[in-house]
C-alpha cells in the first residue's frame, strides 16, 4: 500500500504543526462523557460509593492505547477503519464489523434519547415533544451535512459537565476511603458486575474507533504528526476519564445512602449532586445544558463515524441514500424504545453494558490490522504489544462478565 508510510519521518516543529493534527482525538473523548457515561457514573457513585472509582481510573492507559492505534492506522494510511478491513479481510468481516458500529450507534441514540427525555421530563415537558424534536434535529443535521457547526455548538453546551470537576473538589474524598472500596468490591454481587460492565461500555465505543481512524486520515497529515496525535489522544482519554470519576465522586458525595445499595430514581436526580456547590436552581440548569451538550455532541459524531462506515464498507453508489435511509430507521427505533421505558436509568445502562460485548471484535481487528497494513517499525511489538494484548482481554473479559451477571 502506498500512503503516508512510504514517507520518511523527518522532525518539523511542533509548536508550529501540532494544530494541524489537533482535534479528532479530544473531540472523540469528549463526545464519549455523554448522557450514557454521566448516568452509568452516577448510579456507580450513587449505588457503591467509590468502589468503581478505581476501574474508570484504570481505563485511561486502555482508553489511550485504542484510540492511539486508530489514529496511527489513519495517518499512515490514509484509510478508515472500515475500508481498512475491508480491503485486507473481505466483505464478510468488514460486513460485521460495521454491523457492531450500527449496533453501537444505535446504543448511543437510545442513550441519548434517554438523556433528552430526562431532562425534559425534569422541566414538565412530555416525551412526545422532546424525543421527535430531537430526532428532527439529528436526522437534519445528517441530511444537511451540517456536523461541523452541530459539533461545535454541542461539545460548547457539553463542556457544562466541567461543573462536576467544582463539586468533586468540594467533596474532597479522603484517599483512604476509596482506598478502603477499593478492597471491599462485591465482586461477587452482579448488580456490582453489571455496572462495571456499563462503565466499560460507556468507555470503550466502535464508534469511537471508526471516527478518530476517518477523522485522522482525512486530514492529510504527515507522519511526522504523529507526537501532536498521540498528544491529542492522550490528553482526551485523560479528560474524559477525570471528568467520568468527578460525576461518580459527586454523585457519591451527594447521593450515596451509607450502607444502604441505593440507585438513581431519575435523570434528574443526578442535577441534584451539583445542587450544593451552585444551588438548586444553577445546578439543574447547568446539568440540564451539560447532558443535552453532550447528547447531541456523541450523537453526531457518531452519526459521522456511521456515514463514514457506510461509505466505507459499501462503496457503490447509493451509500448516502443508503445511510440516511439506516439512519432515519434508527433514529424511529431508538425513539420508540425510549418513549415506552419505564426505567429510562436502567435502559441507559442497559445499553452501556451492551457496548461492553462489541469491544473485543473492534481491538481484535485493531491489533491485526496493524500487524498487516502497517510498516514493522510502527506494528505493535515486544512489551507493547503484550500489554495491549493483556489491557483489551482484561477490559473484555469485564464487559463480558458484567453483562453476564445481568441475566442471573
Amino acid at each position: 500500500m502506498t500512503g503516508p508510510a512510504d514517507r520518511p519521518l523527518t522532525v518539523r516543529n511542533p509548536l508550529r504543526h501540532g494544530l494541524a493534527a489537533w482535534g479528532p482525538g479530544l473531540l472523540v473523548m469528549l463526545a464519549d462523557t455523554d448522557a450514557g457515561n454521566v448516568v452509568a457514573a452516577a448510579q456507580a457513585g450513587a449505588q457503591w460509593n467509590f468502589r468503581l472509582l478505581p476501574l474508570v481510573l484504570a481505563l485511561i492507559p486502555a482508553l489511550y492505547l485504542v484510540q492511539e492505534l486508530a489514529a496511527r492506522l489513519g495517518l499512515f494510511t490514509g484509510e478508515g477503519f472500515g475500508a481498512l478491513i475491508r480491503a485486507r479481510y473481505g466483505k464478510g468481516v468488514a460486513l460485521l464489523a460495521f454491523s457492531g458500529l450500527a449496533l453501537a450507534s444505535f446504543g448511543t441514540l437510545v442513550t441519548e434519547f434517554t438523556g433528552v427525555a430526562g431532562i425534559g421530563e425534569l422541566y414538565g415537558l412530555s416525551r412526545d415533544v422532546t424525543l421527535p424534536a430531537a430526532g428532527l434535529a439529528l436526522l437534519a443535521v445528517a441530511a444537511t451535512g451540517a456536523y461541523r457547526r452541530a459539533e461545535q455548538a454541542a461539545l460548547a453546551f457539553g463542556l457544562f459537565e466541567c461543573a462536576f470537576l467544582v463539586v468533586a473538589w468540594k467533596a474532597r474524598p479522603h484517599p483512604a476511603d476509596m482506598m478502603r472500596d477499593f478492597f471491599h468490591a462485591p465482586l461477587g454481587d452482579s448488580g456490582f458486575l453489571f455496572l462495571a460492565a456499563a462503565i466499560v461500555g460507556s468507555t470503550f465505543n466502535p464508534w469511537m474507533v471508526f471516527y478518530q481512524q476517518a477523522a485522522t486520515a482525512r486530514r492529510s497529515l504527515r507522519p511526522d504528526d504523529l507526537p501532536a496525535v498521540r498528544a491529542d489522544t492522550a490528553i482526551g482519554a485523560v479528560l474524559t476519564q477525570v471528568l467520568t470519576g468527578a460525576v461518580l465522586i459527586a454523585a457519591a458525595a451527594a447521593l450515596h445512602a451509607g450502607d444502604r445499595v441505593r440507585g438513581l430514581a431519575s435523570i434528574g436526580e443526578i442535577g441534584e449532586a451539583l445542587a450544593g456547590a451552585l444551588g438548586r436552581d444553577n445546578a439543574l440548569l447547568v446539568f440540564s445544558l451539560g447532558v443535552l451538550g453532550a447528547s447531541f455532541a456523541a450523537a453526531i459524531v457518531a452519526s459521522l463515524a456511521l456515514s463514514w462506515g457506510v461509505a466505507e464498507v459499501f462503496p457503490a453508489s447509493g451509500g448516502s441514500r443508503r445511510f440516511l435511509g439506516l439512519y432515519a430507521a434508527g433514529l424511529c427505533g431508538a425513539a420508540a424504545l425510549v418513549y415506552f421505558a419505564q426505567d429510562l436509568v436502567w435502559l441507559n445502562i442497559a445499553a452501556q453494558a451492551a457496548n461492553a460485548l462489541l469491544f473485543p471484535l473492534v481491538v481484535g481487528l485493531l491489533i491485526a490490522l496493524t500487524a498487516r497494513v502497517l510498516a514493522p517499525p510502527l506494528r505493535l511489538r515486544g512489551a507493547r504489544h503484550a500489554v495491549m494484548t493483556v489491557l483489551a482481554a482484561s477490559v473484555g473479559l469485564i464487559g463480558l462478565i458484567g453483562a453476564a451477571a445481568a441475566f442471573r
